[in-house]
């Protein structure tokens, strides 16, 4: 789990990307319990409540269930649930105002492909 909480967003869209984010990572993986409500507010030092929210946010989007008495786990297919809806949003968040900017300063594809070819990160 990250440390530390930033201010940028809600408490409990934090929660429910960080589970996420660990999903992706195969730190959890399908049918794993993820950390309960009261395990997440104790380390996080939130509200209960706001931590259940995140939890579930992530309920209500199938990417986790509950077992009566148990807590809560990994759907089976979450991850890749996740890559979709992550990669929808990368594109209308990120990729699409790249290419309007590239188009705006002069950028043709070919020379915006390069760049992203040359980029070592990736």
């Amino acid at each position: 789990m990250i440390q530390n909480l930033g201010e940028d967003k809600s408490i409990y869209l934090q929660i429910s990307e960080m589970i996420e984010d660990e999903i992706l990572r195969d730190i959890l993986r399908e049918e794993e319990q993820v950390p309960s409500t009261t395990e997440l507010s104790k380390f996080y030092k939130i509200n209960p409540a706001t931590a259940a929210k995140g939890i579930n946010l992530l309920v209500d989007k199938g990417i986790i269930y509950k077992k009566r008495g148990i807590g809560m786990f990994v759907c089976e297919g979450a991850k890749s649930k996740i890559q979709e809806t992550r990669k929808t949003s990368f594109y209308e968040n990120y990729v699409k105002k790249i290419i309007s900017e590239a188009k705006l300063i002069g950028i043709d594809k070919a020379e915006l492909k390069k760049m992203i070819d040359d980029t070592k990160e990736l």
